[in-house]
């Protein structure tokens, strides 16, 4: 490995221990339990807030996954912190789903069931049984994964459904935010759906989840991936008719390689072929975001010829590892200086030196964001996520 690559590797490793020193530190709840439901842009803990089950659910992934190449005991007592406030308190056990938020006293707020948070959770709970052999986690996990089998799976055309209420009857509003389109199959829940699925097989080697996860990756295949641009689409209704929006690059790099990695777990060699393909195609397709300065632009609208020009923390952080996937993949020292120049990019705009994680992002101007540090969407996710990757990737 060359020196730039060695240096890269220590420079994570370094961040990565930053990162959980944050969330160690400025987001325990000692007041209600669990973790701060948010901390604004000013560093202000807001205590009243309500608390999200994606937010506990990537808590709970992250010093998992961070543990297994730490070893800092802290961080698995994080993770029992997590787990056991996401089970109590989030996990609906009357219905078998999970609660969208709670208020900061711990009373449900949010109780429908919305996919893309269970499949967080699968996530996050079969991550943990890796480092604790904690039966109860990977039941809640196998309970959540066949509530979705069940209830969330389309039969007739495949792919799922993106929401219900707490006890599994239809909704009316299926979207994960406000800026969401209101459509029945999202490529954003598909994802993480196929990524929970594959983590829970590393754990529990179930035929039946192996061939769900398998058909799972063929229908992102077939009605997400743009095969003629490298691109992903968004937003289909029930019957895959797709809805016209925009260019995600944040979604495609994080598709890149997580998808590829999804197929590696199940083994299936023909899969594997295929997404090492849309692996590459993805990247280069991803490459028309990058700007001069090495950061990725969050999205482009097709329709409006118009760049939203933001630079988000989430959409660095897989574009390092989607970028460093392509070059394991090709040797190409082209992905390697892409990965360098967004790394140096992200010291120089995104990370905050002086209080520790990442800022949401940074607008053309190159003026930050005010927006949380912490919160319902603002994670340590993708950034600890990113750092791991690539860690364990670059062989010293």
């Amino acid at each position: 490995m060359s020196e730039k690559t060695i240096q890269l590797k220590s420079e994570l490793s370094l961040e990565l221990n930053s990162i959980l020193k944050y969330w160690s530190t400025k987001t325990i709840d000692t007041k209600n339990g669990g973790f701060i439901g948010q901390i604004d842009a000013d560093e202000n803990q807001l205590f009243a807030t309500e608390k999200g089950s994606v937010l506990h659910a990537r808590i709970l992934w992250t010093f998992s996954a961070a543990f297994q190449t730490t070893n800092n005991k802290e961080h698995k007592e994080l993770a029992t912190r997590a787990f056991e406030f996401l089970s109590t308190y989030f996990y609906d056990a009357e219905f078998g789903g999970l609660f969208w938020s709670i208020n900061a006293d711990c009373s449900p707020k949010d109780t429908k069931n919305q996919i893309y948070a269970l499949a967080f959770a699968i996530y996050g709970l079969s991550e943990y049984y890796k480092i604790s052999s904690n039966e109860k986690a990977l039941s809640i996990a196998k309970n959540l994964y066949l509530k979705i089998q069940k209830y969330s799976y389309d039969p007739i055309n495949s792919g799922y459904l993106e929401a219900f209420t707490r006890d599994w009857q239809p909704i009316d509003d299926l979207r994960l935010s406000d800026k969401d389109a209101n459509e029945k199959k999202t490529m954003n829940t598909h994802l993480h759906i196929v990524e929970a699925y594959a983590n829970l097989y590393q754990v529990w080697q179930d035929e039946t989840l192996r061939n769900d996860t398998v058909e799972l990756l063929n229908t992102i295949e077939t009605h997400f991936i743009n095969r003629e641009t490298g691109h992903l689409h968004l937003f289909f209704d029930e019957n895959w008719i797709e809805k016209p929006d925009v260019i995600s690059y944040g979604h495609d790099i994080e598709a890149a390689w997580l998808l590829l990695q999804c197929s590696e777990i199940t083994e299936n060699k023909e899969l594997i072929k295929s997404y090492t393909q849309h692996a590459l195609k993805m990247a280069e397709a991803t490459q028309e975001g990058i700007d001069t300065d090495g950061g990725l632009w969050y999205e482009f609208d097709p329709e409006a010829n118009e760049l939203i020009a933001e630079k988000h923390w989430w959409v660095q952080a897989e574009a390092l590892i989607g970028f460093y996937n392509a070059y394991q993949l090709t040797n190409d020292q082209k992905y390697l200086d892409l990965v360098l120049n967004n790394w140096n990019f992200i010291k120089k705009y995104i990370l905050d030196a002086k209080n520790g994680e990442w800022f949401w992002g940074i607008n053309g101007d190159y003026s930050l964001i005010k927006k949380d540090k912490a919160g319902f969407w603002k994670c340590p996710y993708h950034n600890s996520r990113a750092c791991l990757e690539l860690i364990n990737r670059i062989k010293n």
